[in-house]
């Protein structure tokens, strides 16, 4: 079952009998597992809970492109500059699929990145720790894709056809 947001911010999980119609068929499509697409009804806590979800993803994307950048001018040969260009341009291309799938729900993207420059949102705290050498750099890249190969590969079962695209 979804989980539903109450109004004293618990989530709890609604019973067959204390679903909609809506919400009944919403959930026999998930346990299907059959995609729910961009105009499909579905419950505000769930578009609500995906855009969060997105755009996390989206933004640790973005946010993940700050590391390989403070590098270019210091990698230790051309080949090394270009490698890290295309990494950079490959992880832009990851954030505009993810905001692309979050703007499908009704989210404003605007919105969304003025939420991370607030603070309001927030992205993978990987980003946060220092690469101080050309040795951190592989060891987080290494790391870090490995983790995200993972993840998305899980997300590509997703209940949220753009999202589970996206991946």
């Amino acid at each position: 079952m979804y989980a539903q947001l109450v109004e004293t911010g618990v989530k709890r999980v609604k019973s067959l009998e204390e679903m909609s119609p809506e919400e009944r068929h919403f959930q026999e499509k998930i346990d299907a597992e059959i995609k729910i697409e961009a105009k499909n009804w579905m419950p505000e806590a769930y578009r609500q809970t995906l855009i969060r979800q997105i755009s996390q993803h989206a933004h640790s994307e973005i946010v993940g492109m700050l590391p390989e950048g403070n590098w270019v001018t210091r990698a230790p040969s051309l080949k090394r500059k270009l490698q890290l260009m295309a990494k950079i341009q490959d992880e832009a291309g990851h954030g505009l699929y993810l905001y692309s799938a979050m703007e499908t729900l009704g989210a404003d993207r605007d919105e969304e990145i003025a939420k991370l420059h607030s603070g309001k949102a927030k992205y993978s705290s990987i980003f946060n720790y220092p690469t101080l050498s050309w040795a951190d750099m592989g060891a987080v890249g290494w790391l870090v894709d490995g983790a995200a190969i993972v993840n998305q590969v899980v997300l590509q079962r997703t209940s949220y056809g753009p999202y589970s695209r996206a991946m």
